[in-house]
This record gives structure tokens, sequence and C-alpha cells, in this order.
């Protein structure tokens, strides 16, 4: 049976790999990476810092056509050429319905994407300004919430593909859990999520398809079996007395 989501799996062309002990395929998530498999409407990524999680959500993003420092599928700028050749070595397989639209958020190169928008803004055009779909404001005029939230609610449209990189680094608590009611309005509208995550706020979306990747690869787990949500509610029942013994003399 032919498939319509749009992104399907990932697969390491394992073969065409001259060395896995170079960067990045001695990273763990990559050098024990077969394929991955993908939820129709939203797979997270999470894992301890250093673990791949960008590095493998990069290449994917690169791999389906996106700009590696963010964007649509329509920007082309670079300001520091630092991805990996990752996505050279993935095959992505994809369904029979491609997307009407999509983006890569990655929230360390946002800033870049808002100032590319009002460069291109700057110049001469016949048809309404970019900043227009991103809700009209300057995304450099608000804070770095209030430009993603800017994106998501006004940006972001149905039947379309997003990969988000730590999207949680610019949201409240608050703002997550307003992330989530939009990524729920979103995926009832033919959306597709890939997400690179430290939130048990995000990641506690229902139903969705987490990988924990690990030193020995990638493994699909229960929300509950996350380590951030088993720290997290650790924390939150007894947060006196774990601090009483971190802080210890």
């Amino acid at each position: 049976m032919l498939s319509e989501q749009f992104i399907i799996e990932a697969k390491l062309k394992r073969d065409k790999v001259a060395d896995f002990s170079v960067f990045p395929f001695n990273l763990s998530a990559v050098a024990n990476l077969d394929n991955v498999r993908f939820d129709p409407s939203i797979t997270f990524f999470v894992g301890e810092n250093g673990s791949g999680k960008s590095t493998l959500l990069e290449a994917i993003a690169v791999a389906a056509g996106f700009n590696p420092e963010g964007g649509t599928k329509n920007f082309s700028f670079s300001t520091h050429a630092s991805h990996s050749d990752l996505d050279q070595y993935l095959r992505l397989s994809r369904g029979i319905k491609k997307p009407r639209d999509g983006f890569f958020l990655r929230a360390e190169s946002f800033y870049n994407v808002a100032s590319e928008i009002e460069s291109l803004d700057s110049e001469p055009a016949f048809a309404p300004k970019i900043i227009e779909s991103y809700g009209g404001k300057s995304l450099h005029e608000q804070s770095h919430g209030e430009s993603f939230m800017a994106l998501m609610l006004n940006r972001f449209s149905g039947n379309s593909l997003y990969i988000l990189d730590e999207p949680e680094a610019a949201l409240s608590p608050t703002r997550q859990l307003t992330m989530l009611v939009r990524i729920k309005e979103l995926i009832e509208q033919g959306c597709q999520f890939i997400v690179a995550t430290h939130s048990p706020i995000i990641m506690a979306y229902p139903n969705a398809l987490i990988y924990a990747l690990s030193e020995t690869g990638l493994q699909a787990i229960q929300y509950e079996d996350t380590e951030h949500f088993q720290i997290t509610k650790q924390f939150m029942n007894n947060h006196t007395g774990m601090l009483r013994n971190l802080l210890a003399d």
C-alpha cells in the first residue's frame, strides 16, 4: 500500500561511508544507524547533549531539500558553513504525496533566518513582503519566543513538513503548551513533524514516536521511559531532597 506521509524512512548508505572513525560517522547514533522510520504525524529525537540529535536532524532536513541554516526550501543563504555532509549518505523514502510547504527551524540560527527575511524585503519587489506571512512584524523586534510563535501561528500551514531542532530553547513552559495545541491543529490539517527536543513537555505529545539516541544508537521508547520524564518527575516530587544531595558540601 502506498503511503501518503511525506517522509517514511531515512536509511544510511553504509557502503558509501569510507571511515566510521571520523565525524559525523563516529557518533553512536550514526555509527549504529541502518534506517529510521517516521511516524506520519510526529517523531521525536531525544537524548543527551552530543548524542547526535541535531546532526541527524540537520542531515534529514538537508536531504529533504531545506537550507542547512533553516527556513523554507526557498532560502539559500549561508552565514557559516558548519553542517556535516551526512545528508549525502542518507536515502529518504518518501510517500506519494508531496508537502505543500515546509520549514526547518534551528533555534541557534533563527536569528539568521530573520535577518535574511529583512534583507530580501529591503529589495524592490512587486510581491508582498515576506514578513507579511510571518505576522507582519519584524522578527528582530520581538523576543526569541515571540518570533518563534509568530512563525508557528502565521507561517506554518496545512499539508506541510516541519523539521524542528530544539524549539523549546525559545519558549517558556506556557508557550510550549501553546505550541502543542498548534502542533495538534497542524497535524489535523495533514502536517508531519520531525523534532529534536530536550523538553519533557513537548515530547509528551500523545501517541508520538520517540527515539532515544544513546551510545547504542537509536531506540524507540515510551514517553514515561525517557530520562527526561523520569528526572523531571523525580525532581518535581522531591526537589528539596534532590537539591540537598546535589549541593551538599
